[in-house]
């Protein structure tokens, strides 16, 4: 039947944001693009939208993807504040332990590159970086210094990204969050 899409939409914008998220979007061609999602590049155009619009979408399915279980890790912060943001860490050293996705952080990955991407990638980066913070300063509001610690522990967040693309073993990424749980638990007494 021509005109009907012969392709699962989710599994494609799954393999798209993994071709991204490895090589980045200045490093990703539309070759590349039509090699990991197994469509052709007029398909990928017709379908999905050009580069740009398919990445941005990316980012979406990301931050929603990782948001919602950032979201779940939180809830129980107004009864266990300590134990949620240690949750929080744990959606972040998984999905870097995990050997089906690549190191590191897709929207962390994106604003580093903002200054040579569209302004519109750049903006949805900076928005996912600012939810991050918003998310954690929810989490944290009854702490004194709220504000300061959601700063904190959403750059610390991006850094355990940053820091295993850059080879750091688990052992050293998850020093890293007891040394901000520790003061985070000196903040809370």
């Amino acid at each position: 039947m021509t005109g009907k899409k012969q392709f699962d939409v989710d599994v494609v914008l799954d393999a798209a944001m993994v071709q991204f998220w490895r090589a980045g979007y200045a490093d990703t061609s539309l070759d590349d693009l039509s090699r990991a999602t197994g469509l052709n590049r007029s398909s990928i155009y017709s379908s999905l939208g050009d580069k740009e619009s398919l990445y941005l979408r990316c980012l979406d399915r990301y931050a929603t993807r990782y948001g919602e279980r950032y979201d779940q890790a939180l809830s129980g912060a107004s009864d266990e504040p300590l134990r949620a943001i240690r949750e929080f860490f744990d959606v972040t050293l998984k999905r870097i332990a995990d050997p089906d996705l690549p190191d590191g952080c897709l929207i962390a990955q994106t604003a580093m590159a903002t200054p040579v991407l569209s302004p519109a990638i750049a903006a949805r980066a900076t928005e996912a970086l600012g939810f991050q913070r918003a998310r954690l300063r929810r989490a944290l509001k009854a702490a004194k210094r709220a504000d300061a610690f959601a700063v904190h522990l959403a750059a610390v967040n991006q850094s355990l990204a940053v820091m295993s693309r850059a080879g750091a073993r688990p052992e050293q990424l998850r020093t890293i969050v007891d040394v901000s749980l520790g003061a985070l638990s000196q903040a809370l007494r």
